[in-house]
């Protein structure tokens, strides 16, 4: 009996440092590597603003990513960029740290376990090459955060060839790792050519590569080049440089799978693109930042069929177009399950062999075999908080709760996303007992924000 059970101790202990180790015996016995990870986030791009999604402007190298790779269909991010960053960067809630609105001061504590601290404590190489906006001072900056090379704005969206935030003490933004320069060219290229260099730079170990376009941030001006390519069906100004950005942004993203499959790592890279926040229509041309001989009049950010758009808790400010290619490990298709830009964190450190020896408060779970059988996580809350604090909302299931805190009365809108997708028909009066639950269960998620201001 004694060696009976010594032998099965032992063969537990070295199954369980396998799965540690992320070892996989499937494909001839042989060990599977880390996978590279590359992360794409466009600025402002909403649901109806690609090809694929039935967008006026052509988008063949997404599209391709979509047909041959894993749509996420329902893949949620905050309203506005800096709590999506947030998320993104910490697999919390951005509400956990006091972040709804977009911010230039320093957003997370210094001690923070991020996605590139924790990837690079287990052997990967780190680079963000495009908008940080998590602290907006050199000082504050990525390479703070985990990263070895960063580059570009450390604030938020910048002009397009000027590379300048808006006018105020973080003007001058555009820098390499954490050192201000300056620059020529438009800034689409320059973010890619950078994470193009960078991967081509690249030894043997695995790599995290983040990149964080401003397209389509205002203001927008785009070359002549990509002007002329515009179909002709798009009419004015302002829309036509807005297509021009899509099919510039779309461009961008080719031309970083082009620099993977040069380099030979396509095939061993989980790549992820998506969008900070749903799709803006304010003026382009905003006085705000240093004139860049920007076109006039309204952006034509497309959430269609989704009511609402960037700031909002709606769908149309949160969901938005999503897509994973991994050749051979993703399963291709599309699927409908809630997935949140919380959930990163937790999948790839789990792909990446991260462990950490402390709780992490995460408010995201490993969707791996999402991505990988697609077989969903338990369903459980999916928490938003919009800018200012001014609504919050909560999905449980099929069911969505948005609770405005407005300064006359608290208005509470339930809606039923399977059979209502579009928020159309505010469900609470009929319904008060399932507005009784989920506001209970969004008090009881909510009890946790700004538990990490502190840390």
């Amino acid at each position: 009996m004694k060696r009976i059970d010594f032998g099965f101790r032992w063969f537990s202990f070295v199954a369980l440092w396998l799965g540690v180790l992320n070892v996989s015996f499937a494909d001839g016995n042989v060990p599977a590597a880390k996978p590279n990870i590359v992360f794409i986030i466009a600025d402002d791009l909403g649901w109806g603003d690609v090809a694929f999604h039935g967008g006026n402007a052509p988008t063949p190298n997404l599209d391709r990513l979509a047909r041959e790779g894993l749509e996420l269909a329902q893949h949620y991010v905050a309203p506005v960029c800096s709590p999506t960053r947030t998320g993104l960067m910490t697999g919390r809630c951005w509400s956990r740290f006091g972040v709804t609105n977009p911010q230039n001061e320093r957003a997370l504590p210094w001690r923070t376990v991020t996605l590139p601290k924790a990837l690079k404590s287990v052997g990967y190489d780190t680079c963000l090459t495009g908008k940080w906006h998590l602290g907006s001072l050199p000082e504050q900056g990525p390479n703070h955060f985990g990263f070895d090379h960063s580059y570009g704005s450390l604030a938020g969206g910048v002009s397009p060839w000027n590379h300048r935030y808006k006018q105020g003490p973080f003007t001058q933004t555009w820098h390499r790792n954490e050192k201000l320069i300056e620059e020529s060219g438009h800034v689409t290229d320059l973010i890619a050519a950078e994470a193009v260099r960078w991967i081509e730079s690249r030894g043997t170990a695995p790599f995290f590569l983040y990149v964080p376009f401003t397209a389509v941030h205002l203001p927008i001006k785009e070359p002549d080049a990509w002007l002329r390519r515009v179909p002709d069906s798009i009419q004015g100004d302002v829309p036509r440089h807005y297509a021009a950005c899509v099919m510039h942004l779309d461009d961008a993203v080719g031309r970083i799978v082009t620099a993977l499959e040069k380099k030979g790592r396509r095939d061993n890279t989980l790549l992820v693109f998506t969008s900070d926040n749903g799709g803006s229509t304010v003026e382009n041309n905003d006085l705000k930042y240093p004139d860049d001989n920007c076109p006039n009049g309204k952006l034509a950010g497309n959430n269609k069929p989704w009511r609402g758009e960037k700031g909002s808790l709606y769908e149309g400010g949160t969901r938005v177009p999503t897509i994973v290619s991994w050749p051979g490990r993703a399963k291709p298709g599309k699927v409908n399950s809630p997935v949140q830009i919380t959930d990163w964190m937790p999948t790839l450190s789990s792909l990446a062999g991260f462990y950490s020896d402390r709780d992490l408060k995460w408010d995201g779970t490993n969707i791996a075999t999402l991505l990988t059988d697609h077989v969903p996580p338990p369903t459980r809350p999916l928490y938003a908080v919009a800018p200012g604090w001014r609504s919050r909302s909560l999905r449980l299931g099929d069911w969505k709760l948005i609770v405005h805190d407005e300064k006359s009365a608290r208005k509470v809108e339930l809606f039923d996303l399977a059979h209502d997708p579009g928020e159309t028909n505010n469900q609470a009066d009929q319904f008060p007992d399932r507005v009784q639950q989920l506001l209970s269960k969004l008090d009881e998620v909510a009890a946790r924000d700004r538990d990490a201001v502190a840390e």
